[in-house]
């Protein structure tokens, strides 16, 4: 059976995606920072799939220690097959203009939302390499590629993580490596970064996890996707921008 780690698991758009892995018969590896809301997103995963296995492991992917547990428990289950790298932080709740952008969470967020990535990925690599089908998914934004004001910390590292999923698609070929746009979606992330905004007209990210997930059920080519481009006619190719 797969195995898929998945992280910030706990609610949005990486719950519903271990919801979907499951109910497609994956076992997974859960992550997120908060143990209760964890271990409860773990058991609606297992009330949606019987027979597969979930492992909750709370932590912080910026610990080096949490990656090595995580990847630990991947192992325990048989391997890794997909690395879903999901888990974020904004910068600032809500969001500000760079002018006034603390310096403590465009830290954090780039310990996060980059460091966090690149160190499960090295962490994992050895499993991927050794899987048939050893896939990585970054979850990417519009963010990284579009100069939206109060949006620059955070873009920032989405930029970042583009660029280093493209690099790591050149230098481990072996492998499937895709970043994925999801586009905004009706999230508690979503309400804290704008409060004033209408979230009512977005999609719910139950509504954009299969979409992503075509990325995996068809073996697409490495490369940057979005969650419009998977349910249209380009869903068969990348798209680099």
């Amino acid at each position: 059976m797969s195995v898929a780690i998945v992280t910030g698991a706990s609610r949005g758009l990486g719950r519903a995606l271990a919801g979907e892995l499951a109910a497609r018969g994956w076992d997974l590896v859960l992550s997120a920072r908060g143990a209760a809301a964890l271990e409860e997103a773990a058991a609606a995963v297992l009330e949606r799939a019987e027979g597969v296995r979930v492992a909750a492991v709370a932590g912080d992917v910026s610990s080096a220690g949490h990656r090595a547990e995580l990847v630990a428990a991947a192992r325990g289950l048989g391997g890794l097959d997909l690395l879903v790298n999901n888990a974020g932080v904004l910068g600032a709740e809500p969001l500000v203009p760079l002018a006034v952008q603390p310096a403590a969470g465009l830290r954090e967020a780039f310990e996060v939302n980059v460091l966090g990535p690149l160190g499960l990925v090295q962490e994992g690599l050895p499993l991927l390499r050794a899987s048939a089908a050893g896939a990585v998914l970054n979850v990417s934004s519009d963010a990284g590629v579009v100069p939206y004001a109060t949006w620059g910390a955070y873009g920032a590292t989405k930029a970042a993580v583009d660029l280093m999923s493209a690099v790591l698609a050149v230098e481990e070929p072996g492998l499937r490596v895709w970043w994925a746009d999801p586009g905004s979606m009706r999230t508690r992330m979503m309400a804290a970064a704008e409060p004033g905004e209408d979230l009512a007209g977005l999609p719910a990210p139950e509504e954009v996890a299969p979409l992503l997930l075509r990325l995996v059920a068809l073996g697409l080519p490495s490369g940057r996707y979005t969650a419009e481009g998977l349910a249209g006619s380009r869903a068969g190719s990348g798209a680099e921008r």
